[in-house]
């Protein structure tokens, strides 16, 4: 208690942050940081390596090369460097090829699905019970407002959670200014990424011109409150999912061939009466288990199947992702392998 008492504010603060996203951990369990050198993530090293070394956790780093910059490799050489003199063990560079041009989503969405796949891939290997991420407060709020700008629902608002399956955030909670003030007191270098500041990228913008101008015009406090946004409801859309849940066990059957079916329901149990929130979910959970690609599906898509249930016309076959259709057959909607085009 002695030590705690005598820590600076800021460091005291985020080491309590750190200790609760890893309360449920054992000594011997290992914790993965995914550092890429920035503040962000390098404050959370910091801190993972101060939590390993109290016996709390054990805890290393891997630090994914995107290979889109010239000098990337060195980057990642000094960021891994930075993670071993911190005491993080096992730490390791993972290079990794990201998918560019048309089909790969943009740039921003591929390197990410690379750097999920490679730090998935290393916590297995090393048998980590969780991978560390660096996003702030300041990240969700970028993420609410991205989300509000597509037209987006309540699963994209509800932005990130603090723990969800391997991944968690420790730094929901806390403010990019306070990862870059433990890096000034710890005396951590920090590498500054040209692609936060350039304005091709709309988390760039956000960050540099949209948040800036709410924060003068709306008045102080606006980062918060979207980051609060996305925290409660994160809460009604875990409420909604599993409503949708209970809905599938007595309505879905997916005999994983790439197929599935949604049981419609007679007179006094009939799907009409289930909210629309919730059916829309039962049809994500359905397409999903038919073979749907998880991020090519949107509010069109679900609108189209719901007319099946809400105006049925007697409406021919639907086209979804993944080169499925969806149609409706007696009492049931049918998820299926669509025929080729032209057929």
């Amino acid at each position: 208690m002695a030590e705690q008492d005598s820590l600076p504010p800021l460091r005291r603060r985020l080491r309590r942050t750190i200790e609760a996203s890893v309360a449920d951990l054992d000594s011997d369990d290992l914790v993965i940081v995914g550092c890429s050198g920035g503040a962000d993530s390098l404050a959370l090293a910091y801190l993972a390596a101060e939590t390993a070394q109290r016996g709390l956790i054990r805890a290393g780093a891997v630090v994914v090369d995107h290979q889109l910059q010239p000098g990337s490799d060195m980057v990642a050489r000094r960021a891994a460097d930075a993670c071993s003199q911190l005491g993080l063990n096992p730490v390791e560079v993972v290079r990794v090829e990201v998918a560019q041009g048309p089909g790969s989503g943009g740039l921003e969405a591929a390197a990410r699905d690379a750097r999920r796949r490679a730090l998935v891939s290393a916590a297995h290997h090393h048998n980590a019970r969780a991978i560390l991420l660096g996003h702030t407060r300041d990240d969700q709020a970028e993420t609410v407002l991205l989300g509000l700008a597509r037209g987006s629902g309540s699963r994209s608002l509800a932005a990130m959670s603090a723990s969800d399956g391997l991944w968690r955030r420790p730094l929901l909670s806390v403010d990019r200014a306070d990862t870059r003030a433990l890096c000034v007191l710890q005396g951590l270098e920090p590498h500054e990424d040209p692609h936060n500041e350039d304005p091709r990228f709309a988390r760039v913008r956000v960050r540099r011109t949209v948040l800036p101008v709410l924060e003068a015009e709306l008045g102080p406090g606006v980062t918060q409150a979207l980051a609060r946004t996305a925290h409660l409801l994160h809460s009604d859309n875990a409420a909604l999912d599993q409503w949708a849940a209970a809905a599938a066990e007595h309505r879905l059957v997916a005999p994983q061939d790439g197929t599935a079916t949604i049981a419609l329901g007679g007179k006094s149990d009939s799907l009409l009466t289930t909210p629309l929130a919730v059916r829309t979910r039962l049809y994500r959970l359905a397409l999903l288990a038919a073979g749907c690609p998880p991020g090519s599906l949107n509010a069109a898509h679900l609108a189209s199947i719901d007319r099946f249930v809400s105006d049925w016309r007697g409406q021919g076959p639907t086209r979804v992702p993944g080169d499925r259709e969806v149609a409706r057959r007696h009492d049931k909607l049918a998820f299926y392998p669509a025929p080729p085009l032209g057929q």
